[in-house]
């Protein structure tokens, strides 16, 4: 088993880890390392190409279709506003124009109403989401980034922590740190990591019955060459009853391919009987009766179901019903993990718990309250 040190350890390199380092690096920490399980950054921030496949969400494109967080809205969480800004990177409008499909009962057709638009508006970012990961990657010059590589336990000793790393491989790595950052959901943190001593009790209570958002989810989108919806007056957004799919969006990509996109509302433990291939077939078949026989035959389609992501979902996940959770105390406000411990998941965020801004919210905070609590260590 080999050993290192550094200063400060992240735990995930999804946006709130990635956040965090940039930030430390802003403020002259230097001494950064960061862990990835997931063989590529990112996250739940996971896309793929016009031809269905997944893509490193540090190559940016403009054909890039988001399976896991795809809006925000800046009227309402200005921080990451500032942070698209920042990055130079380029938002546009939810397409909302045009009628709004509704599936009510197997026994009548899809009820086609006046569709309505979004207030605030809800922005997308030209080439996906993961335009963000490879924006903040781009400015990181120090930060140590190891992927696929977990962390599986951490150890109070006197005035540091041990942490026990394990790569793909399943070499062991022992680092000596001062500060942990838990840039991964709360009820994941309490769920894998092993903590020596443990956390309080009622701390760890939180943490674990904390929903993680998208964790019961499954996210399916169909590709096309052209938005061919559009020209029967529908904005390609539509609710369901009869499912799979029960809420559908247009996120069509301007100036590359067309698109739709679902929320499947089927549970996650029913999914489970079913094969990928079956339930994507019932989702092309669902998209056929709404949009007509051309959107029965996407040139690509794509499906995640993040239930059975096992570096996202716990078994606690798998009968959630997918809210947004209140956010739990982010650090121990007594014992031996006080000052040295402190969550920035996106799920810590009081204001956006689980959301996009949230993680740049959390991170924000928690990269505060580490530099605060380095500074009152300081001799």
């Amino acid at each position: 088993m080999s050993q290192s040190s550094a200063h400060i350890a992240i735990i995930g390199g999804g946006l709130s880890g990635l956040t965090a380092a940039m930030l430390l690096e802003q403020q002259g920490v230097r001494d950064v390392v960061l862990f990835e399980a997931r063989q590529t950054l990112g996250g739940r921030i996971l896309s793929v190409d016009a031809a269905g496949a997944v893509v490193d969400a540090r190559e940016p494109a403009l054909d890039r279709f988001d399976l896991g967080p795809s809006w925000f809205w800046p009227g309402l969480q200005p921080q990451l506003d500032r942070l698209v800004d920042e990055l130079g990177l380029q938002r546009f409008a939810q397409f909302e124009d045009g009628d709004l499909l509704v599936e009510r009962t197997p026994r009548e057709a899809p009820l086609r109403m006046k569709g309505y638009a979004s207030s605030p508006p809800s922005m997308r970012l030209t080439g996906g989401t993961g335009a963000l990961i490879a924006a903040i990657r781009g400015r990181l010059d120090h930060t140590q980034l190891r992927t696929a590589e977990a962390v599986r336990r951490l150890c109070q000793v006197g005035s540091h922590i041990e942490l026990h790393s394990e790569d793909a491989s399943g070499a062991l790595t022992t680092w000596r740190v001062d500060q942990v950052l838990l840039a991964l959901p709360p009820r994941l943190a309490e769920d894998r990591i092993t903590f020596e001593p443990p956390l309080p009790g009622k701390l760890a209570s939180r943490w674990r019955a904390t929903p993680t958002w998208m964790a019961p989810h499954a996210k399916y989108v169909a590709m096309y060459d052209a938005p061919f919806w559009r020209d029967q007056g529908l904005s390609g957004s539509a609710r369901s009853a009869l499912g799979p799919m029960a809420e559908i969006h247009d996120v069509s990509m301007p100036g590359g391919h067309a698109a739709l996109f679902g929320f499947v509302g089927v549970p996650a433990r029913v999914r489970r009987t079913v094969t990928e291939a079956e339930l994507r077939a019932h989702c092309r078949a669902q998209l056929g009766r709404l949009f007509g026989e051309r959107a029965a035959t996407p040139v690509a389609d794509a499906l995640k179901d993040w239930a059975q992501d096992a570096l996202t979902a716990t078994a606690a996940d798998q009968d959630s019903g997918g809210q947004h959770g209140e956010a739990p105390p982010r650090c121990a406000d007594h014992g031996p993990w006080q000052g040295c411990l402190t969550g920035i998941g996106s799920e810590w965020s009081q204001p956006f718990p689980g959301y996009l801004a949230g993680a740049v919210d959390a991170a924000a905070l928690g990269v505060q309250a580490c530099l605060a609590a380095a500074r009152s260590a300081a001799p």
